[in-house]
């Protein structure tokens, strides 16, 4: 038995749910979501509550009947809140400039500025020259694109320089010992 997945979902006023063929649909005021669920899974709503059951018992059932009662919610504070991640340069001279919320251009030690376009439903935020903020509804592409970023210029251990996610701790390695 999953504990997360009989947990109920509240979905709030402004949320419309809808279940049909094995698709559920979350549209809210910031934008609408879908996600096909397996069939091993089922999903109930009744009034202001979801909850996902299971139709078919199988050996990965109770992982199928968390994960899919994980991603309704998340879709759910998605339309409703949004999800935002935060990334920041570290180092001399790396910096970060947006044309528009569709696009940036980061500086980050190489001969030429690597410009980086967000997915459809994605948009970005510069904050100084140092700060990046991901804003989307969908908390996989807003995790996605933030990893992409990062991957650009990983924070190194021996300066700490690179792309890191804000709050981030790097391990430092120590350096050359030097001769004696």
């Amino acid at each position: 038995m999953s504990r997360i997945g009989k947990k109920e979902i509240t979905i709030p006023a402004s949320v419309k749910v809808t279940y049909e063929k094995g698709v559920v649909s979350v549209s809210g005021p910031k934008g609408n979501l879908s996600h096909e669920i397996r069939p091993e899974i089922g999903v109930q709503i009744s009034g202001d509550n979801l909850t996902t059951v299971v139709l078919k018992e199988t050996k990965n059932t109770p992982a199928f009947w968390g994960l899919t009662r994980a991603l309704i919610a998340n879709m759910v504070q998605g339309v409703t809140e949004g999800y935002t991640k935060d990334l920041e340069l570290v180092g001399v001279g790396y910096r970060v400039k947006s044309e528009n919320p569709q696009k940036i251009s980061l500086s980050v030690g190489y001969s030429h500025p690597v410009e980086v376009e967000a997915p459809e439903g994605i948009t970005f935020a510069v904050d100084g020259n140092q700060n990046i903020t991901i804003h989307g509804i969908d908390k996989q592409l807003v995790g996605l694109t933030a990893a992409k970023i990062r991957k650009i210029r990983k924070p190194e251990p021996y300066k700490g320089k690179g792309i890191k996610y804000k709050g981030e701790v790097v391990r430092r390695k120590a350096g050359k010992a030097g001769k004696k």
